[in-house]
């Protein structure tokens, strides 16, 4: 493996100790200090970003979401000493991939950069490999620019809300349990749980505006997709 992944954190022991081990896993990395120096040194060759939420200056979140507004899809992982399902809420609604609370294991942050790498690359099984759209009256689902339309309005996803919203739609009679979702969306990362997935299927319903109901949930079996023709 050759991808360059770039972490980004105001402690330099933890700077150098993910450098260290990711670089004996065969990526190529550098570091920042500070979410400026990020923006810096952020180049097209990077595939992946190690973003600390709490730094001096411009935070984590911030950063992220300046990434987003300017369009750049980058996958994030956030590390993080907060760890409530707001902060996770926050994380994701900015664009994050994934959150690791610290402290964390080197082995979990192997583990989720290379089930997020793997995402991205389009190599895990699922319904958004699929070239074309799924048409659901005045909402478009298109695998190509991996965004929901709605009416006129283009509503961009994060990955792993589109991997979600694909898994439902294409299987509309089907309830997924949240276990089904985990192992379709995060087969390969071993420390997801269920909160998780709700806070996903949260931040993507309120994406989704007035369409929100097209998701609904189960209780006590999981969540589906709800579309009748009119």
């Amino acid at each position: 493996m050759d991808e360059r992944i770039l972490v980004v954190d105001d402690e330099k022991d933890i700077c150098e100790i993910l450098g260290f081990n990711l670089s004996n896993e065969g990526y190529r990395v550098d570091t920042a200090t500070s979410a400026e120096e990020a923006l810096r040194k952020l180049t097209p060759e990077h595939a992946l970003i190690l973003l600390d939420v709490m730094m001096g200056g411009m935070s984590g979140y911030k950063m992220a979401e300046k990434l987003r507004h300017d369009g750049n899809r980058i996958p994030i992982i956030f590390l993080t000493a907060k760890d409530t399902e707001n902060d996770m809420l926050t994380g994701f609604s900015v664009g994050g991939d994934d959150y690791i609370p610290k402290p964390f294991s080197i082995k979990e942050v192997v583990a989720r950069v290379k089930a997020v790498l793997k995402r991205s690359a389009g190599q895990s099984a699922g319904p958004g490999q699929r070239e074309g759209r799924l048409v659901f009256g005045d909402v478009t689902i298109d695998f190509d620019t991996k965004e929901v339309i709605i009416g006129p309005h283009a509503i961009p996803l994060t990955r792993t809300e589109f991997d979600i919203l694909t898994t439902l739609a294409s299987n509309p009679a089907r309830v997924f349990s949240r276990e089904d979702l985990i192992d379709r969306i995060w087969k390969d990362a071993p420390f997801v749980t269920e909160r998780t997935v709700d806070v996903h299927i949260t931040r993507l319903r309120k994406k989704l505006g007035a369409k929100a109901s097209l998701i609904s949930s189960r209780p006590g079996y999981g969540y589906r997709f709800n579309y009748t023709e009119e």
